[in-house]
C-alpha cells in the first residue's frame, strides 16, 4: 500500500510542476521571439508553450574582466566593420555601440545579429524628435512601449543610453534646452514603462560628458538614482587642446560623481584626436581601464568624423592600441563572464 501511495504522489507532483510550467493557447509574448518555445501538443488539438526565461543581465554587470568596445560606421547592419577591426587590432570587440533615432524602430533582427556576433550591444537612444518634458509627461508612451515589447520578445541582453552627454549644450536635451528636472523625470518615466511591460533585459547606463567643456553644469542634479541606473558612462575624448592624460580627461568628472554614486564607470565614448601624444594616450587608456577595479570597460569612437578618431590614424597608433589590447584583463567571454 505504501509503495501505490507513493506512486500516486510522485504521479501528483508531476502534473503539478507540469502545470506550473506550460500554459496552452496563445502564446506569451515575452522572450525568445514570440515569448515562448512550443514543446507538444496540448488535448483538444491546441499547442502547449514552455515559457522562456528573461536573459540574466546580472553577471554582464560586474564582469571578471573588462569590456573591449568600439562603434563604426554602418553597425548593426553592417557587421563587416567589426570583423574587420578584430582583425587589424588583433582583438574582437566585446561591446559595440550604436545609435537610435526617436521614433525609429528598433530592429531586433540586427540586434539579435550584433548579440550573436559576441557583443553586447549598446545602444545610444537618441530624443531629436521629442523633449524630454514630452517624453516624461506620457505622450510618447506608444513608442516607449513598442520598443519595450520588442526587446521583451528579442530576449538578449541589450545596454541602453538615454539622452547622453545631457550635462553638454550640444545637443536638444542638453542643459540649454532642457532641465535637469526634466531629463530626470524622463528617465525614470523610460524606465518605469518598461518595467511595467516586464523588461529585464537592460543594462540601463547613464552618459554623462565629461565636465571640462562645462564646468559650471554640476552633474548631481541629472542623477536619476542608484535604482535607475547601472553603470555611469563616461563620455570623453583626447583633443589636441585640453586634457592630454588620463587623470585630466576623466578625473574631475569621476571625482564629482563619486560623491552621490558608486555605480561602476564605462568609458562610453572615447577617442584621440591625431596628436603627437595619441599612441601615449591609447596606451595610458586602456592600461587604466585594464587596471581599475571600478570601470568595466570602454568603447573606442572608431570614425573619421570631424577629425580623425581612428586608431589607425598613423601605423605608430595602431601598433600602439594592438599592443595595448593583448592585456589579457579584456579576455572577456560573454557567454562565461563571471
Amino acid at each position: 500500500m505504501k509503495g501505490v501511495i507513493r506512486g500516486w504522489a510522485v504521479l501528483l507532483a508531476a502534473v503539478l510542476f507540469l502545470a506550473g510550467c506550460v500554459s496552452t493557447g496563445p502564446a506569451p509574448i515575452g522572450a525568445g521571439g514570440n515569448g515562448a518555445l512550443p514543446a507538444a501538443s496540448a488535448p483538444g488539438g491546441g499547442t502547449t508553450y514552455v515559457a522562456a526565461q528573461p536573459y540574466d543581465v546580472t553577471p554582464l554587470l560586474h564582469p571578471k574582466n573588462k569590456y573591449f568596445g568600439a562603434t563604426f560606421d554602418g553597425v548593426p547592419k553592417d557587421l563587416t566593420p567589426v570583423r574587420r577591426y578584430a582583425a587589424q587590432v588583433g582583438r574582437t570587440p566585446t561591446l559595440l555601440e550604436y545609435y537610435l533615432g526617436w521614433g525609429d524602430e528598433l530592429q531586433t533582427d540586427q540586434t539579435r545579429a550584433v548579440w550573436e556576433n559576441g557583443q553586447l550591444p549598446y545602444i545610444a537612444w537618441e530624443p531629436h524628435k521629442a523633449t524630454l518634458a514630452q517624453i516624461a509627461d506620457g505622450s510618447q508612451d506608444a513608442y516607449i512601449k513598442d520598443t519595450a515589447h520588442a526587446l521583451r520578445a528579442l530576449n538578449v541582453p541589450v545596454a541602453i543610453s538615454l539622452a547622453h552627454e545631457m550635462n553638454g549644450n550640444w545637443y536638444p536635451w542638453g542643459h540649454k534646452d532642457a532641465t535637469a528636472a526634466e531629463f530626470v523625470k524622463a528617465w525614470h518615466h523610460v524606465h518605469d514603462v518598461f518595467q511595467d511591460e516586464g523588461v529585464s533585459t537592460v543594462i540601463w547606463v547613464w552618459s554623462p560628458n565629461v565636465v571640462n567643456p562645462v564646468p559650471q553644469v554640476a552633474l548631481k542634479p541629472y542623477w536619476p538614482g542608484d535604482g535607475y541606473v547601472d553603470w555611469v558612462g563616461v563620455v570623453g575624448y583626447y583633443a589636441r587642446t585640453g586634457a592630454q592624460d588620463f587623470a585630466s580627461l576623466f578625473g574631475p568628472t569621476f571625482r564629482q560623481i563619486r560623491t552621490f554614486t558608486q555605480r561602476p564607470f564605462l568609458l562610453a565614448e572615447t577617442g584621440a584626436q591625431p596628436n603627437p601624444r595619441k599612441s601615449a594616450q591609447i596606451t595610458e587608456l586602456l592600461k587604466t581601464v585594464a587596471a581599475r577595479s571600478d570601470i568595466v570597460g570602454f568603447i573606442w569612437f572608431d570614425l573619421n568624423k570631424e577629425t580623425d578618431w581612428r586608431v589607425d590614424s598613423s601605423p605608430e597608433t595602431l601598433a600602439a592600441y594592438r599592443r595595448a589590447a593583448r592585456n589579457p584583463r579584456y579576455d572577456l567571454d560573454l557567454a562565461a563572464p563571471k
